[in-house]
């Protein structure tokens, strides 16, 4: 399966929602500096999708259960 670029940005709004930057540093929280970490690579190397199973377990994971949230949330995108 295929991700582009937007749709990681998608899911990283998500989990952006679900577990906010915290303390005085606005540290992000693990879950979103997994998918930031792919974003930059993926900005890096000039890329416009890639395959999901090409990615590490925890980033795999993470957007795995971005994209089987609840249908009422997922026309949202924070």
């Amino acid at each position: 399966m295929e991700i582009t670029l937007i749709e990681l940005e998608q899911a990283i709004n998500y989990w952006r929602a679900r577990k906010p930057a915290t303390g005085e540093e606005c540290a992000l929280s693990p879950e979103v500096n997994a998918l930031a970490t792919v974003y930059a690579l993926m900005i890096f190397h000039r890329t416009h999708s890639f395959s999901l199973a090409t990615l590490d377990f925890v980033p795999r994971q993470l957007i795995e259960a971005f994209l089987a949230r609840p249908a009422a949330t997922a026309g949202v995108s924070a």
